[in-house]
C-alpha cells in the first residue's frame, strides 16, 4: 500500500501550525510572523521545486540541470552569509562560503552518482538534484555555523591571539585553537544527527521510502548512504572554509584583520 495525501489532507495538517500561532499570541512569544513567513516560503518553494523537477526529469537536459544546481548554490551561499552574526565582509564572505560548500557537495555527489548509484545518464535530475540539495542543505548549515564561530572567537579572543603573535607565533599557530573550536561547532549538527538516527528519530528520506512501500532494509541502506555522504560533504566544505577564513582574517604580516569582519551591533 502506498500513501498519496490529497491537497486538502496536506492543508489539514496545517492546523497544528495554527495552534502554535495561537499559543504564541496567547503567551506573547512573538514568533507568529516568523513562523507564518517560513511556512509560506516553504509552500511556495516546494511547489516551484516540484514543477521544476518535473520539467528537468521530462527533458533530461544537462544544461537545465546545471542551471538549477547553480541557482541552488547561489541561494545557499546567500543563506550562509545571512545566518552569521559576524560574517566576513564583501565578496570574500559570500564566495568563501558558497565556493567551499559547492566543492564539498559537488565532489561527494559526483562520487555517489558515478560509483554508488550509477544512473543513466549520470546527470539524471531525478537523482542528481535531490542528492545535490541534501549535500548543499547540510553543508550550508555546518559552514554557516562554523564560519560564524570562527569570526566570533577571533573577535572575543583578539588580545590573546595578538599576544601569541607578538611572541613570534605565526597566524596558523595563533589561530589553531579558534580553528578547532569552530570545526567542532560546525560539525555538531551532523554528528548529533548521525548519533540519533535510528534510535531517536527516523530521517525523512527513510520514512518517505517506507511510507511509499519500500522494503525497510532497502530504506535503511539508502539512508546510511545519504548520511555518510552528507557528513563527508559537510566536513570537507567546513574545513576548507575555515582554512580560508584564517587566511582572510589575517594578512601576510601575520596581523589580525578585524576590519574584514562585519561585526554585529553591540558585538
Amino acid at each position: 500500500m502506498t500513501i498519496d495525501p490529497a491537497n486538502w489532507e496536506v492543508a489539514l495538517a496545517a492546523i497544528f501550525l495554527v495552534m502554535n500561532g495561537a499559543l504564541s499570541l496567547l503567551l506573547d512569544l512573538g514568533f507568529v510572523r516568523q513562523m507564518l513567513v517560513a511556512a509560506l516560503r516553504m509552500v511556495v518553494q516546494l511547489a516551484l521545486v516540484g514543477l521544476v523537477l518535473k520539467v528537468l526529469i521530462d527533458t533530461q537536459s544537462p544544461s537545465l540541470t546545471a542551471l538549477a544546481a547553480a541557482i541552488m548554490v547561489a541561494v545557499a551561499g546567500y543563506e550562509i552569509v545571512s545566518r552569521q552574526e559576524n560574517p566576513i565582509r564583501g565578496v570574500w564572505g559570500y564566495g568563501l562560503g558558497a565556493g567551499t560548500m559547492l566543492f564539498g557537495a559537488a565532489l561527494v555527489m559526483m562520487f555517489a552518482l558515478h560509483v554508488v548509484i550509477r544512473p543513466d545518464p549520470w546527470y539524471d535530475p531525478r537523482y542528481a538534484i535531490p542528492m545535490f540539495g541534501m549535500m548543499l542543505g547540510n553543508g550550508m548549515t555546518g559552514i554557516a555555523i562554523g564560519m560564524n564561530a570562527m569570526t566570533t572567537d577571533v573577535i572575543n579572543r583578539r588580545e590573546a591571539i595578538e599576544a601569541h603573535l607578538l611572541t613570534g607565533a605565526g597566524r596558523w599557530a595563533a589561530l589553531t585553537p579558534s580553528l578547532r573550536r569552530a570545526s567542532r561547532t560546525g560539525l555538531i549538527p551532523t554528528i548529533n544527527a548521525m548519533a540519533a538516527t535510528g534510535v531517536v528519530y527516523l530521517p525523512g528520506m527513510m520514512t518517505g521510502q517506507i511510507l511509499a512501500g519500500a522494503d525497510p532494509s532497502q530504506a535503511v541502506r539508502y539512508q546510511l548512504l545519504v548520511m555518510l555522504l552528507i557528513s563527508g560533504a559537510t566536513g570537507l566544505g567546513l574545513v576548507i572554509a575555515l582554512l580560508g577564513s584564517v587566511m582572510r582574517l589575517t594578512d601576510s604580516r601575520h596581523r589580525i584583520r578585524l576590519d574584514r569582519i562585519r561585526i554585529a551591533e553591540g558585538g
